[in-house]
């Protein structure tokens, strides 16, 4: 009974904070882009999607705010010690404010089983309990949700 209260309390948490992100969102496009895989093209190519759907609806007067979701390998993206992209993310923070990045709370709880600590996560990053769901969350409220 506990473990069912558990999940219950965990579903609740994942669908509040996907809400939260999807209805704080006042922008005239939301795009959510996904990372699962750990590779340096595919996070090049996320970031650079990211920047020129960016440029596009500003150059149109629009605005358009962007959730970079990574999960599974993509993870390392937002990895402070293994991200290939490291430096560009850390402009984006400065550059970019209608980009904002989400990691997996699963994929950090099994990366830490797995190393033995918690992997060090990009201060830039908001920690959502599941990448997967938060995808799904946006989704379900209006994002469009693209895996470059």
């Amino acid at each position: 009974m506990q473990r069912i209260l558990g999940l219950v309390a965990l579903v609740a948490t994942v669908l509040a904070g996907g809400m939260a992100a999807a209805q704080d969102s006042l922008a005239d496009h939301q795009l959510a882009l996904q990372i699962s895989d750990n590779d340096p093209q595919k996070m090049t190519t996320v970031l650079n999607v990211a920047a020129n759907v960016t440029r596009h609806y500003e150059s149109q007067g629009e605005t358009v705010d962007v959730r970079v979701v990574a999960f599974n390998a993509g993870l390392h993206m937002l990895r402070e010690d293994t991200s290939p992209v490291l430096e560009r993310l850390q402009s984006f923070g400065a550059s970019m404010p209608n980009v904002t990045f989400a990691a997996c709370g699963n994929t950090i709880t099994g990366m830490t089983k797995k190393e033995g600590k918690a992997p060090p996560v990009v201060t830039i990053a908001e920690h959502v309990p599941a990448g997967v769901v938060d995808l799904m969350t946006l989704n379900e409220a209006g994002w469009t949700v693209i895996r470059p």
